[in-house]
C-alpha cells in the first residue's frame, strides 16, 4: 500500500473536527467531499491577490486569466486531454450537461433515437429527456442485470445493432451501485454506429485514473467537488466537436472553445481552487506513487503523477471496499446492492449501498448520524436504478462512501454503531 495515510488526513483540515467530543466521520463523499490545504490555499491567494474579471489589461485581470489557464491545463493534464481547450468549467455537472446537451441537439432531428442507462445519476438522464421532449426524440433504454449489478454486453449491442442510435449517454461508475462500467467497450459499440458518445463519470473520477484517449468517448463531465476539490464541474470534449457545436451565449462572448461554453462570469475561485487540488494529487503521485510511474510510459511530468496518485487512490481504496462489504454482509438483514465478491472489486468503487430488511434507510442513517457518522439515503437522484431494484417505496438505500483519507479505524466505527441500529 503506498499511500501514507496519516500525511493525507493531515492535509484535510475538516478532518480533525469533532463535536460533542465525537470526531466526524465523512463517509457521504458520494455527494462531495472534504479539501486539502491547497484548494483553501489556492481560493484564498486568487481572492486576495488576483480578484478580476476576464480579459482585462491591468494585473489582477492578466494574474486572473494565468490562474485560469493553469487550472484549464491542470485539468487536461489529469484527464489526458490534447489540449487545454477541450476543457470547459461550469456549475457542476448537471449545469453543463444540459446547456451541452441543447448544442448537441442542433446535431439532432425529429425521432432520431438516443441511449440512456438505468444506473446513471440523473444528471446524466434528466437534460436528455428533456431534449428528447423538445425536439421529438426516441429514447432506448440500457437496463442492468439485477444479479450482478453490471451491464449485459450482449444487450448493449442489441440496442445499437440496427444504427438508430445517434447519441448515447452513458456512465463510467455508478453513484448508487458503485459498479465501474466498460464505458470504452460501450463506446466502440456506439462508435461502430457512428453515434456520439456522452460519458458521465462524477462517480468513477476521485476513485482511479482517467484517460478520456483510452476511453475513446466523445464528451466526458466530472465534478471537482467529489474529487476533493471546491463547488466545480468540468466538461471535457473532443476539439473537433467542441468547434463544430453552436454554444448558447451571449453575443460579446468568446466564439472558440472553451470560452464559448463558459457562459457569463465563470467561479474564478473555483477554478483555482480546481488548480489545488491537482497539485494536491500531484504531490502524492509525486511521493506516494513511484511504483505506479512505470504504467504512465507516454506520461511526464505532472500528467505522470496525476494518474499514478489515482492509481494508488484506486488500490488503497479495495481494502476499505472488502472491510466495509465484509462487515455488511456479517449484518443481519443487509442486503448489499452491488458487486459483493472480493474478487470483483477492480470492477466498482468503494461507494456501496444496501438495504436491510423491515427497516427504513432513513431512520439508519439518522441514528449513524447521531454518532456524527455521515452517510446518505434515499435514492441519492439514481432515479432509475432505485425504480429498476424496485426500492423507490420503501426509501431506496443507505449509501456509505468512503474515499482514500478514509480509514479502516472509521469503516470499523461504522460497522459497530450499525449494529445498534436495528
Amino acid at each position: 500500500m503506498a499511500l501514507n495515510i496519516n500525511t493525507i488526513r493531515a492535509q484535510f483540515p475538516a478532518l480533525s473536527l469533532s463535536d460533542d467530543g465525537k470526531a466526524r466521520i465523512y463517509l457521504d463523499n458520494p455527494g462531495g467531499t472534504q479539501v486539502p490545504r491547497q484548494v483553501l490555499e489556492r481560493m484564498e491567494r486568487y481572492l486576495i491577490h488576483t480578484n478580476a474579471n476576464h480579459g482585462g489589461p491591468f494585473r489582477t485581470s492578466i494574474e486572473s486569466d494565468k490562474v485560469l489557464e493553469e487550472a484549464h491545463q491542470a485539468m487536461a493534464d489529469f484527464l489526458n486531454a490534447n489540449s487545454a481547450n477541450e476543457i470547459v468549467f461550469g456549475a457542476n455537472m448537471t449545469s453543463l450537461t444540459f446547456a451541452v446537451s441543447r448544442s448537441i441537439g442542433r446535431l439532432l432531428k425529429r425521432r432520431d433515437t438516443i441511449l440512456l442507462t438505468r444506473m446513471d445519476h440523473d444528471g446524466n438522464v434528466g437534460p436528455w429527456l428533456h431534449l428528447a421532449e423538445d425536439l421529438g426524440l426516441k429514447v432506448r433504454w440500457l437496463d442492468f442485470d439485477l444479479e450482478t449489478y453490471e451491464y449485459d454486453p450482449v444487450q448493449a449491442a442489441d440496442l445499437f445493432r440496427d444504427g438508430a442510435v445517434k447519441l448515447a449517454a452513458i456512465n463510467y461508475a455508478s453513484n448508487c451501485l458503485g459498479t465501474i462500467n466498460n464505458v470504452k467497450a460501450l463506446t466502440e459499440i456506439a462508435h461502430q454506429s457512428e453515434a456520439l458518445v456522452f460519458v458521465d463519470a462524477v462517480q468513477y473520477v476521485p476513485h482511479g485514473p482517467t484517460d478520456v484517449q483510452d476511453v475513446g468517448c466523445d464528451f466526458l463531465v466530472c465534478s471537482p467537488y467529489k474529487f476533493f476539490g471546491p463547488h466545480q464541474g468540468v466538461l471535457w470534449g473532443k476539439a473537433e466537436l467542441l468547434e463544430k457545436l453552436e454554444a448558447y451565449k451571449v453575443r460579446p462572448a468568446d466564439n472558440t472553445a472553451p470560452g464559448k461554453f463558459e457562459t457569463g462570469t465563470q467561479l474564478h475561485e473555483g477554478q483555482a481552487g480546481t488548480l489545488g487540488v491537482l497539485e494536491y494529487l500531484e504531490k502524492i503521485g509525486e511521493t506516494m506513487g513511484a511504483e505506479y510511474h512505470g504504467l504512465f510510459p507516454d506520461f511526464c511530468g505532472r500528467r505522470k503523477n496525476l494518474h499514478a496518485a489515482m492509481l494508488a487512490i484506486q488500490d488503497y481504496e479495495q481494502t476499505l471496499s472488502k472491510r466495509l462489504i465484509a462487515g455488511l454482509q456479517n449484518l443481519s438483514g443487509v442486503d448489499v446492492k452491488g458487486i459483493s465478491n472480493q474478487n470483483d472489486f477492480s470492477r466498482r468503487v468503494p461507494t456501496v449501498s444496501f438495504t436491510v430488511k423491515n427497516q427504513n434507510p432513513e431512520e439508519i442513517a439518522n441514528k449513524l448520524a447521531a454518532e456524527n457518522i455521515y452517510v446518505w439515503h434515499g435514492h441519492n437522484y439514481a432515479l432509475e436504478a432505485i425504480r429498476q431494484m424496485g426500492l423507490e417505496e420503501s426509501g431506496g438505500v443507505v449509501r456509505i462512501g468512503p474515499v482514500h483519507y478514509n480509514t479502516i479505524e472509521e469503516i470499523d466505527r461504522t460497522l459497530e454503531v450499525l449494529k445498534t441500529c436495528w
